[in-house]
């Protein structure tokens, strides 16, 4: 590994409307020591023209077959060089100091990952300012709370490559919402982690994106909560902050479908769901899991029937 280089890495599908943004984002930062990994996941339109009219010697371009984002992420890691890497997806952007201030804070701290708020942006028009709990520099396991305050994708952070390759933390392949096990296995490999109190990064959330459409990948989650468990089998220190992650995670995919595409799939979810919940996390209904949320949505999300006749009320709402 090249000693104070960030490897940025970059996989691209079909993003012909926005990879201009976001490589644009990456050149111009004021961190120059970077390179930039770009892995082109089989795109169909122009992404490729688009990639080839940058001529800055730091891009380091490959194409691939379409294998899925978990596989070229997997990828980019493995052709890697830096002593630290970062993850953005391809409609993302970065605030031109983000590397800067994430190296510098990683350098000064001798911190295994940084991390920085970041802005949500709604099909490029609304931007909603996301600030993460702001905590000291310390470790999972002694801030075990860390798993529920910090975003768990992969972007909005810088991590000490080492932490990454010496412990085989790899994307699951194939499967939908791969970034979690990642990030979960990183935070308790890190011997210390800290936080950037600057917001840096825009995250892009496009209508009918991979991100907002729901279908039958939905069921991954459990699969992917399973993993999850299974990091942490043997560390009682988290138990009660996992079981919050649990209870959170799967109410809140419970709740989103409201805009599943197939009505039998919503019925189906909730059932799993609600039996996930029951078998990994017994007392769910219990007031601590849902922190800060009023009293009828928590009534709404903790019970079954509830959701499934909110679920059939907003869908007949956003149907019109």
């Amino acid at each position: 590994m090249k000693k104070d280089l960030i490897s940025i890495i970059v996989p691209v599908y079909n993003a012909e409307k926005y990879i201009d943004k976001c490589i644009n984002s990456l050149i111009n930062q004021t961190y120059k020591n970077i390179e930039i990994i770009i892995i082109n996941d089989g795109s169909n339109d122009k992404s490729e023209k688009i990639i080839g009219k940058y001529k800055d010697k730091r891009i380091r371009y490959y194409k691939n077959k379409n294998q899925g984002i978990g596989k070229t992420r997997n990828f980019g890691i493995d052709k890697s060089e830096g002593e630290f890497m970062m993850f953005i997806d391809s409609d993302d952007y970065l605030d031109i100091e983000t590397c800067e201030l994430l190296y510098n804070k990683a350098k000064k701290d001798n911190l295994d990952i940084v991390v920085c708020d970041f802005y949500k942006i709604y099909d490029e028009r609304e931007k909603e300012e996301i600030k993460l709990e702001h905590f000291k520099n310390t470790t999972l396991k002694e801030n075990p709370k860390l798993i529920n305050i910090i975003n768990l994708s992969p972007w909005n952070k810088i991590y000490k490559s080492s932490v990454i390759k010496d412990n085989n933390i790899k994307y699951i392949e194939n499967k939908k919402y791969e970034d979690v096990p990642f990030v979960t296995n990183a935070l308790k490999m890190a011997k210390c982690i800290g936080k950037v109190d600057k917001t840096l990064n825009y995250y892009a959330i496009h209508s009918n994106s991979e991100t907002t459409i729901r279908d039958r990948r939905c069921f991954d989650i459990f699969d992917i909560l399973d993993e999850v468990k299974k990091q942490f089998v043997d560390d009682s220190y988290i138990k009660d902050e996992l079981n919050k992650l649990i209870v959170f995670i799967v109410t809140n995919y419970t709740i989103q479908q409201r805009v599943q595409e197939d009505k039998n799939v919503v019925k189906e979810f909730i059932d799993k769901a609600f039996s996930y919940l029951k078998e990994n996390v017994p007392d769910y209904k219990n007031k601590k899991y849902y922190p800060n949320k009023k009293y009828i949505r928590r009534k709404i999300e903790s019970n079954k029937l509830l959701t499934k006749m909110y679920c059939k009320v907003a869908r007949l709402k956003y149907s019109k």
